[in-house]
């Protein structure tokens, strides 16, 4: 009997024993799949950042309030899959965030930013950061299809830098590319913007994709009488969802160069001392890009990944998500001299 009696309670105690094992890997198989570990007293989500890192300054942001673009360039990497522009208002005060968070420099991008409201949108943006934000930078990037002397003469004092996109100075090329609508010539553009900038005192520059349909191409004479303040050369970047996969609305498999290729070109213009040189290693990550939600776009993983918008959880936690290498963003010359106060240009 008492043999019996000792079976039965250690045969009790294993069945206990198993179940708090069973209990244990259920929790962690549990754990595992959400993504949350235990680490002393905190809970951390896989991904999340630990609030004791140092906060990430948004120095200089990309804000790419529009989708819409009147060209077709077959590499553009921020494509037309939404026609949300954010009311002007709200615009401001995801501004002032970004100023109060430590931003000195704004650029605003496209789609193209000249189309909405006739470039009255943009320019009451590009007013606003120069005085009453009072940026040290405000920066505009068009395709030039669209800007008007007339905008130069509102809003041309409160704007720094304009870069117009221009990828071949031979007018076949750039229609090859896409850069082009009707009968404009976009070579004609570029130069009628390019004397405006002089006579309103704006600083120019030229940015300028290295694709397979102008890798060839001798742009030193070209680029010499333009004479930018800078010549930003990338190279044809791929990006899944906008220029590549089944849901993107470009296909820029067939513009991609490779990386020797690039190179060659960056030898023949290495005269041209205003050239600033991005790869694709340089470029990916090391710009803080908002979307038209003022989201943060992450692009570490080959595609835009968006964080909340800041005007929902502020730009600190938002900024958490934006994926950005800062190291690269300095080795790259992301700072640099980028208000027309002191470049000290010859008008």
């Amino acid at each position: 009997m008492y043999v019996v009696i000792c079976i039965r309670l250690l045969l009790q105690v294993c069945i206990d024993w198993v179940g708090e094992l069973s209990r244990w890997l259920m929790k962690f198989r549990a754990l595992g799949k959400y993504g949350i570990w235990e680490r002393g007293r905190q809970r951390v989500k896989r991904g999340e950042v630990k609030s004791s890192a140092r906060a990430t300054t948004p120095t200089s942001v990309n804000y790419h309030f529009t989708r819409q673009c009147n060209y077709k360039c077959g590499f553009c990497f921020h494509t037309a899959k939404t026609s949300f522009v954010m009311p002007l208002e709200e615009a401001k005060k995801g501004l002032k965030l970004l100023k109060e968070a430590g931003m000195e420099k704004i650029n605003f991008s496209g789609g193209e930013p000249f189309l909405h409201n006739r470039g009255e949108f943009l320019g009451k943006l590009v007013q606003y950061c120069k005085q009453e934000l009072k940026l040290p930078s405000v920066s505009v990037v068009s395709n030039g299809s669209r800007i008007t002397e007339k905008w130069f003469k509102n809003y041309g004092k409160d704007l720094d830098i304009l870069a117009v996109s221009c990828d071949s100075f031979e007018e076949d090329t750039n229609r090859l590319i896409g850069r082009g609508q009707g009968n404009k010539n976009h070579i004609e553009n570029l130069l009628k913007v390019r004397t405006w900038c002089k006579d309103y005192k704006v600083a120019f520059k030229i940015n300028s994709v290295c694709n397979r349909f102008n890798v060839e191409e001798d742009m030193n004479e070209q680029i010499r009488m333009l004479n930018p303040v800078r010549w930003k050369v990338f190279q044809c970047l791929l990006i899944e969802g906008e220029n590549a996969g089944e849901e993107a609305l470009r296909h820029a498999e067939t513009f991609i160069i490779s990386s020797e290729a690039f190179q060659k070109f960056l030898e023949r213009h290495k005269e041209i001392k205003c050239l600033v040189p991005e790869s694709n290693e340089k470029m990916r990550d090391s710009y803080l890009i908002l979307d038209e939600y003022m989201r943060f776009l992450d692009c570490t993983q080959g595609r835009k990944d968006p964080s909340k918008s800041i005007l929902d959880v502020g730009v600190e936690n938002a900024i958490k998500f934006s994926g950005f290498d800062e190291k690269m963003f300095f080795k790259r010359g992301g700072k640099y001299i980028w208000s027309k106060a002191d470049m000290h240009l010859e008008w």
